[in-house]
């Protein structure tokens, strides 16, 4: 197991701990959450250089509420999230070795006090390079990915009609005329 400084410089803006120690969950329990892969590390400062200090370039201090998971942290939040798929967990590992994602990168969820999370999200979907980006409407945290794959697929999360948030693949231009959802 590989042991990190997590006060390590993580982009302009961000200490690898910024990441790391976010989340309701981790602030309620203080779980151990600390990535234990070389690549999560790099995967976390491309994420912070590629979309967090640019997004805080143009809107402002962010407050980031969702960053890398542990298993141990995801095993806390049954039902609400997917690691498999969510990128969350960068490059770690499950117990057989395999990655707990196959789509490697790192994602966060963040939100900006007094700013549209529409307009943040149409703006990050025309300019930066990230792999996933989740949004769940104007008024809730935004989730970007930044991976290898750099897929640039824009997932909107709306509530349908049953009361259940509906996956729907959305492109950049539809999400900058809709961000107002």
């Amino acid at each position: 197991m590989t042991h990190f400084d997590l006060d390590e410089p993580c982009g302009a803006n961000f200490i690898l701990r910024d990441l790391v120690e976010a989340g309701e969950t981790w602030r309620r329990t203080r779980v151990p959450n600390v990535p234990t892969q070389a690549a999560t590390i790099a995967a976390m400062q491309r994420l912070a250089r590629d979309i967090l200090d640019p997004v805080v370039a143009e809107f402002g201090p962010i407050q980031i509420t969702y960053g890398f998971a542990s298993l141990a942290l995801t095993r806390l939040i049954p039902g609400r999230i997917d690691p498999t798929r969510d990128q969350h967990a960068g490059h770690e590992l499950r117990p057989d070795g395999a990655p707990i994602c196959r789509r490697l990168g790192q994602a966060v969820d963040f939100c900006i006090k007094g700013t549209n999370s529409g307009t943040v999200a149409a703006w990050v979907a025309q300019r930066l390079p990230f792999d996933r980006m989740y949004f769940y409407g104007a008024g809730s945290p935004l989730h970007v990915s930044a991976g290898p794959d750099e897929t640039r697929a824009v997932i909107t999360m709306l509530q349908g009609v049953s009361g259940r948030r509906v996956p729907s693949l959305r492109s950049a231009d539809w999400l900058a005329r809709h961000s107002g959802l």
